[in-house]
């Protein structure tokens, strides 16, 4: 992706996500020195826990059919799971846009709550987990939306209307994808790490390339290992 496009990109998500009353949080804002200075001064939790900007067209070069926009809001750390005490949870902002795909994928540790936060309807297309670690195709889905156990067809599609949720679980294969429109979305998870739990059925990566046309206007989490060693 081109850093011109990230930067729009950038630009349109944060007016999307106001208008709905969500603002990220001030280190969102700042520019790549501002953003070191910040690190430096007491919040290298940003750059080790990999908070901040997220944009994927999963290493495809096709961004507005298959990508997604996230920004990470909070995170813990396995250390904290392992005391059992401090953050052991994270929460992110993901936008979906009309028919735009986040591939069919499950995750190793992680059990998240999708929540459609406002927009247009969020499509979820799931599939139970085999015990070989494939999609079963024909094994039925048991998954819970709002304190409700629901059974779905294996590769059936759940649609979220805003104010709706879904709890996945490592078991569940999912894509997802917004239908009608662009999606707010939030995920409520608990500590995961995104270099490490995303297990994609095709072989994608998880972060894309970025071609540098211009300068970054905010870092991204997949540029801090350049920029804030």
């Amino acid at each position: 992706m081109k850093r011109s496009i990230v930067n729009e990109i950038i630009a349109e998500s944060d007016k999307f996500m106001r208008s709905f009353g969500f603002v990220m949080p001030p280190f969102a804002y700042l520019n790549p020195t501002g953003l070191k200075s910040y690190v430096t001064d007491g919040g290298a939790m940003v750059r080790d826990h990999m908070l901040g900007w997220d944009i994927t067209d999963y290493g495809q070069g096709n961004y507005e059919d298959l990508g997604l926009f996230l920004f990470t809001v909070r995170n813990g750390s396995d250390a904290n799971v392992t005391r059992g005490m401090g953050m052991l949870y994270a929460e992110k902002m993901l936008i979906s846009n009309e028919n735009q795909i986040s591939p069919m994928h499950h995750h190793i540790k992680k059990t998240e709550d999708i929540i459609n936060r406002g927009g247009a309807t969020l499509v979820i297309e799931l599939f139970t987990r085999a015990p070989d670690g494939s999609c079963d195709p024909n094994a039925p889905v048991e998954v819970m939306t709002d304190g409700r156990m629901r059974t779905l067809k294996a590769g059936e599609c759940l649609r979220l209307e805003p104010g709706e949720s879904v709890t996945l679980e490592p078991w569940h294969w999912h894509a997802f994808w917004g239908e009608g429109g662009r999606v707010l979305i939030g995920e409520v998870s608990n500590v995961n790490d995104d270099r490490t739990d995303n297990i994609f059925r095709e072989p994608i990566g998880r972060f894309g390339t970025i071609e540098e046309d211009t300068d970054p206007v905010h870092l991204l989490v997949s540029d801090y290992d350049k920029w804030l060693a």
